[in-house]
């Protein structure tokens, strides 16, 4: 059967298990997998009924993957909300899986957006918001890159920095978005340093360990989103920021700086500022100029027009912003925070409410209506 006509069974295949519980992304997961496994079955032992035994095995794909995220969220709920300090002393099979995923075969993309969704418990959604394109593309690159090791045997480990991006995008993800992962991403970088001396790892675990250490008041106890020049420092944990902290100066000290701890650094000055009035704003924009000569990361860029705007002011900010691309996640956010840094609540008040239809998340969502709606409430001059 010619790979046009197997796909045209697709559609029926999904339904099929959609009838048996399955939700339309984990049975499409699933007969992806399948029909890989039937390009590299079949031209050797055709099945009788192709329709029949691509049911059978979608639906085995379904199962282990729905046992494998069961098992994932119980390891989660295991864990402390709050990670113990200091080193682990050993590296679990879930580790292990990350490193294996990376495989040679792959691309760095590839390889990371594979992991995110059969290890790290991430949605192909979730994924497309991490690399800032659309759901579709993401969905095509990892059936892509399960259709590349298809037949191949995963016992050569990737590399170190695919399984740090790996790392930083499950946790950033756990820290803002619709799962929890933040501790269990930052569990497994604990094992890091047992398997690998890097002085990335040590950058990649500062940098979560101090926005971990804030976590606490980034919400009110309605839920609110909190920006971090409204939180209360007193409840950031002053301990998780020592080791962070301590951390990032050890691995600095190696002379060889990455993108990491060039992010660790701006988080460590955010929490070494007693106010938000005495945040060291010339020194972030001075670490994210380096970050831009590691890495032309266009959310770096963003983040880097916001502390000039604090730095120089907010009309050098608006300028620096310019030079971007208004598509990017947060721009209009941006935008809006520095028009009324600058004096024009109207505009701001329009941006913030445009910003809100975009939001990634419900939180962010009600904080820029709130603000949108703060502006406006606001009796014109």
């Amino acid at each position: 059967m010619d790979e046009t006509r197997l796909r045209a069974l697709t559609p029926t295949v999904i339904g099929v298990l959609g009838r048996r519980g399955a939700d339309f992304a984990a049975a499409e997961d699933a007969v992806q997998e399948a029909l890989v496994e039937a390009v590299r079955v079949w031209p050797d032992d055709p099945p009788q009924d192709p329709k029949g035994w691509l049911i059978t095995v979608a639906w085995r794909k379904f199962l282990d993957a729905a046992r494998a995220d069961a098992a994932r969220r119980r390891r989660e709920e295991r864990a402390d909300a709050e990670p113990p300090p200091g080193p682990s002393d050993a590296v679990d099979d879930t580790l292990q899986l990350y490193f294996l995923c990376a495989h040679p075969s792959l691309t760095p993309s590839s390889a990371v957006a594979l992991t995110l969704r059969a290890v790290g418990g991430l949605t192909t959604r979730q994924i497309a918001q991490a690399y800032l394109v659309p759901e579709a593309t993401m969905a095509q690159r990892i059936s892509r890159a399960k259709r590349s090791i298809s037949g191949v045997r995963l016992n050569r480990p990737g590399d170190i920095a695919t399984v740090l991006r790996v790392l930083y995008l499950i946790f950033n993800e756990g820290y803002s978005g619709d799962v929890d992962l933040a501790a269990e991403a930052i569990r497994l970088t604990r094992q890091l340093p047992a398997r690998i001396d890097h002085e990335e790892v040590a950058g990649l675990l500062a940098l979560m360990l101090l926005h971990h250490a804030r976590r606490p008041a980034r919400t009110g106890p309605d839920g609110r989103l909190v920006p971090l020049a409204e939180q209360d420092r007193g409840r950031w944990d002053t301990r998780l920021i020592a080791e962070g902290v301590g951390i990032l100066q050890a691995a600095l000290a190696r002379d060889r700086l990455g993108e990491f701890q060039a992010q660790a650094a701006v988080a460590a000055l955010h929490a070494d500022a007693q106010s938000a009035e005495e945040t060291d704003w010339v020194q972030i924009v001075e670490w994210y100029d380096e970050l831009l000569r590691l890495t032309d990361n266009p959310v770096a860029r963003l983040n880097r027009a916001v502390a000039v705007g604090e730095a120089d002011g907010p009309r050098a900010g608006l300028a620096a912003l310019a030079e971007l691309d208004p598509a990017l996640p947060r721009y209009t956010a941006a935008a809006a925070y520095l028009h009324e840094r600058d004096g024009d609540p109207a505009t701001a008040a329009r941006l913030y409410a445009e910003a809100a239809r975009t939001a990634p998340n419900l939180p962010e969502r009600d904080h820029l209506t709130r603000q949108a709606a703060r502006l406006n409430a606001r009796p014109r001059a």
